[in-house]
């Protein structure tokens, strides 16, 4: 079997990538990358999903993604609100979403993806938080070096013109909504400054 192409670049998020593959479905048939940026992930699920839509609000990101992904007709990318845009309810066996919910009212995205995954699918949400308790911060003091010496070395970088925006919520009240919203959902804290959420949908009872 062929190896992957390498990434062209390396950051904290793509960082998170294998981690996502991973979590995808067995005979897994359309998943839904939110925030998908240059269509990375997406090409990458790709290999593992049979059919893939990338959705991000920024025209400068699509385009790039539509560029780089040529013809394929495995994956399509929608420029749009993901909180307003119209797709189908429980659609997706697979929805992942990388630092993407903090530009978005938490709540609403979360609420959104529960509604477009199929029972049975599974969410994966990798988001980036600020510190406010001393517990926080104390956290990330003892993970900075470990973060500049990897950023360093893997000389990391991010597409020109990828949209930026600083998180409001704390790692803990993170923590806390998204186990109201998704209830059983695993809270993960990453030393890369990341958290993840992977949760999967329950069954609709007969």
């Amino acid at each position: 079997m062929p190896r992957p192409a390498p990434d062209p670049y390396w950051n904290t998020n793509v960082a998170r990538h294998p981690g996502i593959l991973r979590q995808v479905p067995r005979g897994c048939g359309h998943a839904l990358d939110v925030g998908c940026g240059d269509g990375l992930l997406a090409r990458k699920l790709a290999g593992r999903v049979r059919h893939v839509t990338g959705i991000d609000r920024s025209p400068e990101m699509i385009a790039r993604a539509r560029e780089v992904s040529g013809d394929r007709e495995d994956v399509r990318f929608v420029q749009a609100d993901f909180l307003a845009c119209d797709l189908p309810a429980e659609g997706y066996d697979f929805i992942c979403s990388v630092t993407t919910v903090h530009h978005m009212d938490f709540t609403g995205a979360l609420l959104r993806m529960r509604e477009l995954l199929r029972p049975g699918g599974t969410l994966v949400v990798v988001g980036l938080a600020r510190e406010k308790s001393v517990g926080e911060w104390a956290a990330f003091l003892a993970a900075a070096p470990v973060m500049r010496v990897t950023k360093a070395v893997r000389r990391a970088s991010a597409p020109e013109g990828m949209p930026v925006a600083e998180a409001e919520m704390s790692y803990g009240e993170v923590r806390a909504a998204a186990g109201r919203l998704l209830p059983g959902v695993r809270y993960r804290r990453h030393v890369l400054r990341r958290y993840s959420l992977v949760w999967r949908k329950p069954l609709t009872r007969s």
